[in-house]
Parts: structure tokens; sequence; C-alpha cells
């Protein structure tokens, strides 16, 4: 299994594209602007040729300059608000090796974070997701963009693990260029490169498996590492290997990040560039391959290096999964987002999902884990609407 850090054909098409038509709109107004100048500098045409300019052309140059205006905008909100507005997803995964849970598994992923010297998304992270009354945290890999920030990624981590248990893996960043870095040393957070480790949590045994970027032995092995039958969750920073750990039907669910979803992205088309060797085909969001399901996070900081810092179209998420067993026979089918009978209804916390009432926080145990130092990691929430 190879993965590419560099983009497709289709994908170089697609951007050169892009760039192509930017530049042919802002050298267009801006030839439309010095003209206009031109002429109010130094004097206008004659009036019958004046007229008829400005009857056959007007029309073509407000339109231009209205779609430079607008892509002005597009970029300040792309720089400015977006990489700032985070949304919360929620999505409902089934796993008929849960039968024996009395309730959904309240996963929640964040990935991507990317870490900068300077303040961002992540400060907030803790608070969010500890209103999210989360069994397990999962971290899919990206740490930080620059040895600088590895002190704000510890913060961040160990206040997370204070919550609930939290595994991790190295994504591509994290190994090519923190290698040898110690990110997740004393933070609480149990880092899996090849390792399975189990979690019990409403009497149900759920495995939770992972492996660094680029090892794919890794990944054998820590599946391997949980028994047959078991449920498995397979924690991997690229969505890539998702055919071939399918084709083994022993894995329920595999969590990704890697492609931001884009970060940048066009309407009606969605990203431009995964730097996947599957392209758009697995690019955001919630998949199913055979019995199998892949949930691709568009994470939470920006690219490093030369990429534009700027999202568009591809806010960054917090991703609470329900990992939960079918309903039983005869009961109505539930749908993606739905809550079974007697759980507690999950709380909008992000401005897209908009709810009002008042809300108060009840106390619920943490789950087990089967490692040791697994003692210790707080309390967590549910949140229930108050009557």
């Amino acid at each position: 299994m190879g993965y590419p850090e560099a983009m497709h054909a289709s994908e170089k098409f697609i951007v050169l594209a892009f760039l192509g038509t930017m530049a042919v709109l802002y050298v267009s107004a801006g030839s439309i602007l010095v003209r206009a100048a031109w002429d109010r500098l130094f004097g206008r045409r004659g009036r019958r040729q004046a007229r008829a300019y400005r009857r056959g052309r007007i029309w073509l140059r407000r339109a231009v300059l209205a779609m430079a205006a607008a892509g002005l905008v597009c970029m300040a909100y792309g720089y400015f608000i977006e990489p700032r507005w985070l949304e919360v997803t929620r999505v409902r995964v089934e796993s008929t090796r849960l039968r024996g849970s009395a309730r959904p598994v309240r996963i929640v992923q964040i990935s991507d974070i990317h870490c900068e010297a300077c303040a961002g998304p992540e400060e907030g992270l803790p608070g969010i997701i500890e209103g999210l009354a989360p069994d397990v945290i999962v971290f899919t890999g990206d740490a930080v963009n620059t040895r600088g920030a590895v002190d704000r990624f510890h913060r961040c981590m160990s206040r997370l693990a204070a919550i609930a248990p939290t595994f991790a893996v190295r994504g591509n960043w994290d190994v090519d260029y923190f290698g040898d870095v110690n990110l997740f040393g004393g933070t609480g957070v149990r880092e899996l490169s090849g390792q399975a480790v189990k979690l019990t949590v409403a009497g149900a045994d759920v495995w939770f498996a992972g492996a660094a970027a680029h090892s794919e032995t890794g990944i054998d092995a820590a599946l391997a590492a949980a028994p047959a039958g078991a449920c498995k969750v397979l924690l991997y920073h690229y969505p890539d290997p998702i055919l071939e750990v399918a084709a083994r039907g022993d894995v329920d669910l595999q969590l990704s990040g890697h492609t931001h979803g884009g970060q940048i992205a066009l309407p009606f088309y969605g990203a431009m560039v995964t730097l996947s060797r599957h392209g758009k085909r697995f690019e955001r969001g919630l998949y199913r391959v055979g019995r199998t399901s892949l949930y691709v996070s568009r994470g939470i900081g920006l690219e490093g290096g030369h990429a534009p810092p700027m999202r568009f179209c591809s806010r960054p998420e917090v991703t609470l999964i329900e990992l939960a067993p079918p309903p039983a026979a005869g009961d109505r089918h539930l749908r993606p987002g739905q809550q079974l009978a007697g759980t507690p209804e999950p709380v909008p916390l992000s401005r897209s999902a908009r709810s009002g009432g008042r809300f108060r926080t009840l106390p619920r145990r943490s789950p087990s884990v089967n490692c040791p130092g697994a003692s210790g990691w707080g309390r967590s929430s549910t949140l229930r609407r108050a009557s």
C-alpha cells in the first residue's frame, strides 16, 4: 500500500484550472479599473464612441468587477472566519458485535490539529468535547506544524485525557517531521503504534487498534492483537487502506483524517485536493465499504508548509460517533443521528446546531480500560434538557 504525498494528475488539472480562472478574472478586473482611471484622468472618447462602448460592454465590466469583489470576500471569509468556525458533526454507526451493549458507545474523533506557536481552535476543544459526554476520545494524527507548538499540543491533550480515555496515532507530519518528538508523553493519552486496547462500555467490549502513518505492518499487528469476533475500531491517519481493511471482514469502523475535506473546496464539487490515492472517493464524512464503516474527518487545523492558511466550504470539525448495536427485531429503524430509546439526547454545542432551552449536567461514571495506568481518567458528563 502506497500513500501519496503529491497531487494526482486530476487534482493538478483542477488546481491549475482554478488558478488560471482566477488569474484571468483579476487581470480583467484590473484592466477595467485602470482603463476607467485613465479615461477619468485624461479625458473621454467622443460621445458616439463612448455611448456605443457603454451599451455593448458595461454589463460585462460590471459582471467581472462583481465576481472579482465576490472572490475577495470569499478569500477574507476563508482566511478570517471559517478556520475558527468549529462544527460538531454527529453520526451513528451500527455493529452486530455490540448486541450486548446497553447503549451506544460515544466516540469523539478529532484529527489534524496542526498546532501553531500561536493559539488556534485547539484552545476551545476540551470544553466542547466535555460537553459531548464521550466514553472515549480518539486523535487520528498530525499534531503540530512547528516544534514551538509542542507544549501547546501537550496542554490540549492533557485536558482531553482528563475527560475520558484518549487514544492517538501519529499522522504523516508526526512521522516525517517530528518523529523524534515525544508528542504524547506525560499527557495521559495512550499512543497506539501496532497495538490494540480493550475498552469496556455499558457491558460491551470494544477494541481500539491503531498504527502510525506509513506503517502497513502496524495495521496488521494491531488488528491481530484483538480477538476474533470482537468489535474493532481502527485508528489510522490515512483513509487509503480502507479497501484492504474492509476485505478482512473483521473491522467495524475505521477512523481517519489527512484529507482536511480538501481544506479549500468548491461548491457543488467538493475537495480540489485530497492527497489520497483514492482521490475524491473518500474525501470526507461517513462511508460504508462491505461490513466496515469509514469516517474521514475534516480535521481541526490548517496544513503547514506552503499550503494557503485558509479553509473554504470545509469547516473544522469535531465528530461524535455513536457506535451502537442494530435495533432489535420489531423496533423501528433508526436513522443516523437518532438515539436509542432511553439514551440521552445529544446537545448541539456549535453555532451550526442551534438549540434553545436550558440544560443541567448529570455525572456519569467513566468506562474501564484494560491497559496500565488507565485509572484516573476523570469524570465525563451527560447533558440533558432541563424540564
